[in-house]
């Protein structure tokens, strides 16, 4: 693969400013589209943080998530249209060293749906809609460890990589497993049955470990490859922000299941491992947050050099929006814990920002999406 082939992918632009038929939709369909859920259901679920004291921005919230399963839908949709009606072209994915890596944001952009029907759901159709919640937490888990597991597999097997071409793109494959044990944490408090809590429970550890100490070593390869190689091609500026995912949903699930853990070990025999659980999740979640603050300050460096050079739009501006909302909803998270108003203040800054990309992301693609521009399968271009 070239590396402009791998460009392709963050630029979205097709050869043609038109699609020459709307069956090109269809065909050059891939699933970084789903990157637009990942971002709209983060924000949904950051604004709802605020509902509480502000009910117009809870109903603004809902509206959100409602969109997003639309949103989910419809690409869903899309992307199987592709399966059925242009199945060689949509099996080239796999031996993609770029394209394939968005795999990932299936599971991702899912577990954000999960998460409403928790947040939005539960207030209108209660039981009801912890058990479609507890359901697709189970198929997101499944669909979670494919994508850390089998992308990677095919990186080994089947894909060329070096170094000088890495971008944190790297990332997206093998965080679905932590995005996943953060909805189980949110998952655990609507269940009743002792055993399902706690089998709930292992599962989201067991979803942590799958991912984040797999994607904190590829932050280590990431930042050599800065240091030797400098930064990457302009049209993978957004990569700059990825770093940011792992970090913030990692936080953010060792704050949820420390929350969650104590009770649940305490029914089940196991309250003498309550409190060491609940102290790891705050001591583990502050360490993550501050480490990611590295990363937010080098992101913003990086973006602003960016700016400079002239930051053309692409798909890949949607990774703006998800990695900065897991952080923001982490702050968001810590601040209620810690008695540190500074903490929560930053939160509402970083959220008052995930707001304003969103805003202009979203714009920028439907106009992208109306002229065709946006819809293109690179891998239909590799060998």
């Amino acid at each position: 693969m070239t590396f402009e082939q791998a460009r392709l992918v963050a630029t979205g632009i097709h050869p043609l400013s038109r699609l020459d038929n709307p069956r090109e939709v269809v065909r050059q369909f891939t699933p970084n589209w789903f990157a637009a859920t990942m971002g709209t259901g983060i924000l949904s679920i950051a604004l709802s943080q605020f509902g509480k004291d502000v009910p117009a921005l809870m109903a603004i919230a809902e509206g959100l998530w409602l969109f997003n399963i639309g949103l989910f839908a419809l690409f869903t949709g899309l992307y199987a249209a592709r399966w059925i009606f242009f199945f060689d072209g949509a099996r080239r994915i796999f031996g993609h060293s770029v394209v394939s890596m968005f795999f990932g944001c299936i599971p991702m952009g899912l577990a954000t749906i999960i998460n409403g029907f928790l947040i939005f759901g539960v207030a209108r159709w209660g039981d009801a809609a912890v058990g479609i919640a507890h359901a697709l937490w189970w198929i997101d888990v499944a669909l979670s460890i494919v994508c850390g597991i089998a992308i990677p597999y095919m990186m080994f097997t089947r894909q060329e990589h070096s170094i000088e071409q890495m971008t944190a793109v790297w990332l997206l494959p093998v965080v679905a497993c932590e995005v996943a044990a953060v909805s189980g944490g949110l998952l655990i408090p609507h269940l009743t049955e002792a055993s399902l809590r706690l089998d709930v429970l292992v599962v989201s550890y067991v979803l942590w470990s799958l991912s984040v100490p797999l994607a904190m070593s590829m932050l280590v390869v990431l930042l050599l490859r800065m240091v030797l190689h400098n930064l990457p091609h302009v049209s993978m500026a957004t990569t700059s922000w990825l770093a940011l995912g792992p970090i913030g949903t990692g936080a953010l699930g060792m704050l949820v299941l420390g929350h969650a853990a104590p009770e649940i070990l305490a029914t089940n025999g196991l309250g003498q491992f309550g409190q060491i659980a609940e102290g790891v999740g705050l001591v583990a979640g502050l360490l993550l947050w501050g480490y990611g603050l590295w990363w937010l300050a080098m992101a913003l460096l990086i973006t602003f050099r960016y700016l400079r050079e002239g930051l053309p739009f692409n798909l890949g501006w949607w990774g703006y929006t998800f990695p900065l909302g897991v952080y923001a909803v982490a702050t968001l998270r810590l601040g209620s814990v810690l008695p540190i108003p500074a903490i929560h203040g930053f939160g509402v800054v970083l959220f008052a920002a995930l707001a304003c990309l969103w805003l202009i992301v979203g714009a920028r693609t439907v106009r992208g999406a109306w002229r065709g521009d946006l819809f293109v399968a690179p891998c239909l271009k590799s060998a």
